[in-house]
């Protein structure tokens, strides 16, 4: 969620989706009970680089709760998550955020959370609750990762955008499209998944042999794909790039609207919405965790319809609350899409590696 969800203009677009994220400002605790017996008033979350939140909203946290939120970025979804697994047990913070869909197995396997019901969970929908039996992780996001395309190109060439993983495969979209490398990428697993169910653990193989026949590139991470190789974005504009198609997220053309100057009236980019796949990222409190109490409230927080309403326009992500509201943004530029592709997660724990394996032999040569 992967969301492992989990996140498109130059810099400003990188720190959207990959590298932002603040801490939040103190103020005074309302439970005299913490404060009297010393307990602390910080509660520490652990996160891949992507976290990132309005300064008010996290303000408000501290004054509805009295505790202090500092925020530990780790590096990507994966790298975060191995760091938690090495320091199991004495863990660096009390919550950890970020582990997504494609990679819950992993942590729910060496046990890294204590389970906890967060307070509000009755308003989240059912479908992204991937572990509501235990409550070892609350979901608190998702994100569809799709081919998004440059739409001046595709005007330019007279030639229809794919909608389909079908169509990436056919001759008239030979040498355009740009993929991240699953197994470095969040969106590059999220993309390789997408393909296995769509065409079953005995025939994704054949399709990406398609691919690689018409000229798919393999670069390592979504910000050398998207910034560097893709025509569609405002740094791929910048270097020239050559590719008008590229793995990235359904978010991604709100995304280039709010960071143009001046504002187009419609996004740059579109989403090949038949190409998708859903991420969902969850939260969970951290076993060892030194703060927990704190951590508790964190994790109610992270669902509560204020946190969930200031999240699309920080970390473009999807809220999960049922009557979580969209920005205007999104609800103009972005996409809906009605049907994403999904892998049951312990279908993905079962098969991941492998799949990542037989993946690399064909399309990394």
């Amino acid at each position: 969620m992967n969301s492992q969800l989990r996140r498109a203009v130059g810099t400003a677009l990188v720190g959207a989706l990959g590298v932002a994220g603040l801490a939040a400002c103190g103020g005074e605790a309302k439970d005299s009970s913490d404060a009297g017996e010393g307990k602390s008033k910080t509660v520490t979350l652990v996160s891949h680089d992507s976290f990132a939140a309005s300064e008010a909203v996290l303000k408000e946290f501290t004054q509805q709760t009295g505790y202090t939120v500092k925020v530990l970025k780790s590096g990507d979804a994966g790298a975060a998550l191995n760091k938690e697994i090495l320091t199991k047990g004495s863990p660096q913070g009390d919550v950890f955020f970020g582990v997504d869909n494609t990679l819950l197995s992993r942590a729910l396997d060496n046990d890294l959370f204590t389970p906890y019901e967060a307070k509000g969970l009755d308003q989240v929908a059912g479908e992204v609750q991937l572990d509501k039996d235990k409550h070892r992780v609350t979901p608190v996001d998702t994100g569809d990762i799709c081919v998004n395309y440059d739409k001046k190109y595709f005007a330019d060439k007279k030639l229809a955008p794919p909608r389909t993983f079908d169509d990436l495969a056919k001759p008239a979209y030979k040498n355009l499209l740009v993929v991240e490398n699953a197994a470095t990428s969040s969106p590059g697993l999220g993309f390789l998944l997408g393909s296995v169910a769509t065409y079953g653990e005995d025939g994704w193989q054949s399709y990406w042999k398609k691919l690689e026949s018409n000229g798919v590139k393999v670069v390592d991470g979504w910000e050398q794909a998207y910034n560097e190789e893709f025509s569609g974005s405002a740094g791929g504009k910048k270097a020239k790039a050559e590719r008008p198609l590229v793995v990235s997220y359904a978010s991604s053309p709100p995304v280039e609207v709010l960071y143009a100057d001046p504002k187009p009236a419609e996004a740059p980019t579109g989403v090949a919405t038949g190409t998708c796949f859903r991420q969902i990222e969850f939260a969970g409190l951290l076993k060892g965790a030194k703060n927990e109490a704190g951590g508790k409230a964190l994790l109610d927080f992270l669902v509560s319809k204020r946190f969930q309403e200031d999240m699309p326009l920080n970390m473009f992500v999807n809220p999960v609350v049922k009557d979580a509201k969209l920005p205007a943004l999104f609800t103009e530029h972005g996409v809906v899409v009605d049907k994403p592709a999904t892998v049951a997660p312990d279908t993905i724990a079962k098969n991941r590696e492998q799949w990542v394996q037989s993946w690399s032999s064909l399309v990394l040569k």
